[in-house]
């Protein structure tokens, strides 16, 4: 009989490329990972990896198995869900994956209720991207994930995960007091395309959809500095570096040196999704968690 949990243990290690990356990412020490790799090959009778360099690949029997395991692992998660919800038990131990601002602003503030109202539920939480929180939900090393989308900059969710809104975002152009645009009651791109902007590095999300705000004004946006949190953003702007869009969610008070000028044509929004597997979509645990997420009655 194929062991589930070392079928685990071999799909992290195809993911990651290597016994001590995926030993780090499913929280066990690579010499448990090694073992379990190990029974899996004696269960089977064949071998299952195979050196490259300082890493490893599956053999053609390893990718068969994982490429199968993975609809019986999803089967199995499935049917887990469903006990849950023919219980009615809020049990288990989630791995919750959030970008930043959702983590402060979304996250953070249900967590203490939810677990309050639901003892015999744990959260392990984790800051990631979008991109990635999508690839750890897809892949099994996460549960939940929440991500954002801005406007029309697209963001791939595979066919096997379950998206669902739980919040609605809009960002401001923060400037200092002294600022010419502080005392208008909205800007759009054509009143900025002379500014220096603080960002996010080139190839996030932010950074895209401020490009995108440039569209028919003939040029782009002028990155000034560039920073990975808004929190370093707002200081920036403080210190008259620049200007910079900063969404409200999980944005820290602006103080009596900063203004937040509505923005317009387009609006700068983003929808905040949390997404999970299809094969969890019974749990009664994940139901809690969403229905946290969304404001609405955790119990």
């Amino acid at each position: 009989m194929i062991d589930f949990a070392a079928l685990t243990s071999l799909r992290a290690v195809d993911t990651h490329g290597t016994v001590v990356a995926a030993a780090d990412a499913l929280g066990f020490t690579p010499s448990a990972v090694s073992q379990q790799v190990k029974r899996l090959e004696r269960q089977t009778g064949v071998p299952l990896l195979e050196r490259v360099g300082r890493g490893v690949i599956l053999t053609d029997h390893g990718r068969h198995l994982v490429d199968a395991g993975v609809r019986l692992l999803a089967d199995l998660e499935e049917v887990e869900s469903g006990l849950h919800e023919r219980a009615g038990t809020v049990a288990g131990r989630l791995r919750l994956t959030a970008f930043s601002t959702a983590m402060r602003g979304l996250v953070a503030p249900v967590v203490h209720d939810l677990l309050g109202a639901h003892p015999d539920l744990s959260l392990s939480l984790t800051e990631r991207e979008p991109w990635d929180t999508i690839d750890l939900v897809a892949t099994g090393q996460s549960d939940l994930g929440v991500v954002h989308r801005w406007g029309d900059v697209p963001i791939t969710i595979p066919d096997h995960l379950e998206a669902t809104q739980v919040a609605y975002d809009v960002a401001d152009v923060i400037v200092p007091l002294d600022h010419p645009l502080a005392s208008r009651d909205r800007v759009s791109p054509g009143d900025l395309v002379d500014e220096g902007w603080i960002a996010t590095p080139e190839g996030t999300i932010c950074r895209q959809w401020l490009t995108r705000m440039y569209a028919g004004t003939g040029r782009l946006p002028r990155i000034a500095h560039t920073a990975i949190e808004f929190d370093s953003h707002l200081a920036l702007v403080r210190a008259g570096l620049g200007i910079a869009l900063v969404p409200r969610l999980g944005r820290q008070p602006l103080g009596d040196r900063l203004v937040a000028v509505p923005a317009h044509d387009p609006e700068p929004t983003r929808d905040v999704i949390a997404v999970h597997r299809r094969s969890m979509a019974q749990s009664p645990a994940v139901r809690a968690v969403l229905a946290a997420l969304a404001g609405e009655d955790a119990r």
